[in-house]
């Protein structure tokens, strides 16, 4: 596909102009995620049906041209595994992206398994796309022609996959669902993880008690002050399982440190010195300073409850086999827990359940009703 990078404010103003005439467009972004401390947006990649367009965000004040076209209600904006990027629209321009179509959500409704794009290019273009450069660092300039060939690969059969797609999606009579999917991603917003107690956002906090928790605290303070620093991402600091093991053990030296093998001895003579002040720290807090893990009130183990989850789970098997759909997507396990406390008896009620969709109470909502009926007698 023929491409061009857009190289001042007149022509992103000028191109986005005509874009806003067009019916359907591909977009997709690369980011820093892997390089940096915190992440941006590095490239915006847009397709028209005939040309591709770059826009290099490090070479403008603003892109609020392109901003209206995403904004824009009668354009189809199609975008494959859009949830990263519309978070990433949000955090760097306060932007939501309207009229979405993302052909990885798509493919779910049809029952695809490989929805990587790649997986999709080849299945119905014969394409074999370069994964070389899915992790480069796009922060660097100037690019290199492989990464800019990559980036266009990217969008160039985007506008020929939604037709693709799209047509399925008709003959499935499944559209509707997918649209309401769409419309559910387009309202996602970017949250920021560095705000404090850090340990609110890490995997595992909730099952040590609270010295450990006052040392985790603070070696996550102390991993983010460095990656800021350093302007890198926090696991090229230290790893959650490094930070977790100190946490538990609380090594009083960097002897202690690399004896259980929390740090390597580069990162011991890096950061070590630093890990032990933070951990003695934490260990010299009065019992009553001690930091609390957010405690969720949840219900009492009830039996009944339990054999409703299973019986629901049993029925979404069977429901997923004959619908063609993974379970997970056609029936989450948060959703069947709320179902399942809360026995809805009427498809009315059923649509009150939190998070549960339109198209979930239309597909297996009698199903899910007569299962409950089924576990009450």
């Amino acid at each position: 596909m023929n491409y061009k990078f857009i190289e001042s404010e007149s022509e992103l103003e000028n191109i986005c102009g005509k874009l806003l005439k067009e019916k359907i467009i591909g977009v997709d972004l690369e980011a820093d995620s892997m390089y940096c401390f915190k992440e941006k947006i590095c490239l915006i990649q847009i397709a028209t049906a005939k040309q591709a367009f770059l826009i290099d965000p490090f070479e403008f004040k603003g892109i609020s041209p392109f901003l209206k076209v995403l904004e824009n209600h009668d354009i189809i904006k199609v975008f494959h595994g859009a949830d990263f990027d519309i978070r990433s629209l949000d955090r760097d321009y306060k932007t939501r992206v309207n009229n979405l179509f993302d052909t990885e959500i798509a493919c779910r409704f049809l029952g695809i398994k490989e929805r990587g794009l790649g997986a999709l290019l080849k299945r119905y273009f014969t394409v074999d796309s370069n994964k070389k450069y899915q992790k480069a660092n796009w922060s660097k300039r100037p690019f290199n022609q492989g990464m800019v060939e990559y980036s266009v690969m990217d969008v160039a059969f985007l506008t020929k996959l939604y037709e693709i797609i799209l047509q399925q999606l008709v003959d499935k009579g499944r559209l509707s669902w997918a649209k309401e999917e769409f419309e559910i991603q387009e309202e996602v917003r970017y949250e920021d993880n560095h705000e404090s107690p850090l340990f609110k956002k890490f995997k595992g906090a909730g099952k040590i008690e609270n010295r450990s928790l006052a040392v985790l605290e603070n070696l996550l303070q102390l991993r983010m002050q460095i990656a800021e620093k350093k302007d890198q991402p926090l696991f090229k600091i230290m790893s959650n399982s490094s930070l977790m093991a100190m946490a538990e053990e609380k090594p009083e030296s960097i002897d202690q440190i690399l004896k259980i093998r929390a740090l390597s001895p580069r990162q011991s003579d890096m950061y070590g010195k630093l890990c032990v002040q933070v951990i003695t720290k934490a260990m010299e807090l009065e019992q009553d300073r001690l930091p609390l893990y957010p405690k969720l009130k949840r219900p009492k183990r009830d039996v009944k409850v339990q054999n409703r989850i299973k019986k629901l789970k049993k029925m979404r098997e069977k429901s997923s086999s004959s619908v063609g759909m993974e379970p997970g997507f056609l029936l989450n396990n948060a959703v069947i827990s709320s179902i399942a406390l809360t026995r809805p008896g009427t498809p009315e009620n059923l649509l009150k359940i939190e998070n549960i969709r339109r198209w979930q109470v239309e597909t297996i909502g009698n199903d899910i009703i007569s299962t409950l009926g089924y576990c009450n007698r």
